[in-house]
């Protein structure tokens, strides 16, 4: 199972799966033009893409979508909630619904529903072969009821948004910031390593820190926060940082 991030942060999140049956796109928040370009750079042609899942319906996780779907006629796999507000964006027929949990070619996929203010906002555990990945982003905080669920998987993508000290001193409106400390808003560099200090376990090969603010936050302070926490548990394997308008490596387990 691979998995390749196209872009993340607060102007465009997407990202690639691979497994030995499927090709999925994980959210589509930036251009169709910059989104094909990636596909093409791995020699995957877009309309070779079995399904798109979305997290949640804000601009940055949805913006390209309705180009990529109109040329390349593909499924989007989303909760009924979601499917209600994509309708406006997308044909009915190109939307399937999807349960908790459900089984698309040689994935099984688990629904985690986050905290965020958007509608049915979600992420996914994705197993394959006796491999995992967590995929999660955009939420004020994981419920408790999840972190079994979510203990030591191979993969863990994970917003680290914003280093709390920056965002209270920072230039944005005081609502503002009160909505993305909010428990619908998203997860600081303290709130995410002190998930992934309970979550990380001997089968975790790579922490990929997500969804990083140009403002409220930096990679130098996302990184060395979580790295201290996995020092804590003597966690030896990768830490990686998204960027926005560049691909990450492409990571394999």
């Amino acid at each position: 199972m691979k998995l390749k991030v196209l872009a993340s942060g607060s102007k465009g999140n997407s990202s690639l799966l691979i497994t030995k049956e499927a090709k999925i796109i994980i959210d589509l928040g930036m251009s169709y033009p910059y989104i094909s370009s990636k596909l093409f750079e791995e020699n995957i042609d877009p309309k070779s893409i079995n399904a798109i899942f979305i997290t949640h319906t804000h601009s940055d996780h949805i913006k390209g979508l309705k180009q990529f779907v109109k040329r390349n006629n593909t499924l989007v796999y989303v909760p009924l909630k979601m499917a209600e507000e994509l309708i406006e964006i997308i044909p009915q027929n190109n939307i399937r619904i999807i349960e908790e949990e459900f089984i698309l070619k040689d994935l099984e996929i688990t629904i985690i529903h986050t905290s965020h203010d958007a509608v049915a906002s979600c992420g996914y555990i994705l197993n394959n072969n006796q491999k995992s990945i967590v995929y999660i982003t955009d939420t004020g905080y994981i419920n408790r009821k999840y972190l079994k669920k979510l203990e030591n998987k191979n993969i863990y993508y994970i917003e680290s948004n914003h280093d709390e000290e920056m965002l209270m001193n920072g230039p944005y409106p005081y609502l503002i910031k009160q909505r993305i400390l909010s428990d619908e808003g998203h997860l600081s560099n303290k709130r995410t390593a002190s998930y992934l200090k309970k979550i990380v376990g001997t089968k975790t090969k790579y922490i990929i820190l997500a969804h990083l603010s140009e403002k409220n936050n930096t990679e130098e302070l996302a990184y060395n926060t979580t790295k201290e926490a996995m020092d804590d548990i003597n966690y030896q394997e990768s830490i990686l940082i998204t960027k926005q308008n560049e691909a990450l490596e492409m990571v394999e387990v």
